[in-house]
C-alpha cells in the first residue's frame, strides 16, 4: 500500500491593502439618473441603494458609497469619472482611509 505524497504549505503573512471610503459629492449639473446608473454600473449597487446614494448627496452634499481595497476604490473612482467626462458630467468621488 503506497500512502500519498503530503506537501506541506507553511503560511506566510501577507499584508493586507488598506481600505478606503469611496465618497460621492453632489452637483448641480448631473442628471439623478445618470448618477443611478454609474452607482449601479461601476460600484455594483442595487437600484434602491443607488437611488438612496444619490438623494443622500443630493440633499448633504455628499454620501458614503462603499468600502474596498485602496486600489479598487481608485479604479471603479477613475472608470465612473471616465464616464461622467464622457458624457460631460462633472460627477466627483472621492476616496477617504476607513
Amino acid at each position: 500500500m503506497t500512502l500519498p505524497e503530503i506537501q506541506i504549505i507553511e503560511e506566510t503573512e501577507t499584508e493586507l491593502e488598506p481600505l478606503y471610503r469611496v465618497i460621492i459629492h453632489n452637483d448641480h449639473v448631473t442628471p439623478m439618473d445618470f448618477v443611478v446608473e454609474v452607482l449601479k454600473s461601476v460600484f455594483y449597487l442595487s437600484n434602491d441603494r443607488s437611488a438612496q446614494i444619490m438623494f443622500t448627496a443630493h440633499y448633504y452634499g455628499t454620501a458614503y458609497v462603499q468600502t474596498l481595497a485602496k486600489s479598487e476604490a481608485e479604479k471603479r473612482i477613475n472608470k465612473a469619472h471616465s464616464e461622467a467626462n464622457n458624457a460631460g458630467y462633472p460627477l466627483k468621488f472621492t476616496m477617504e482611509p476607513e
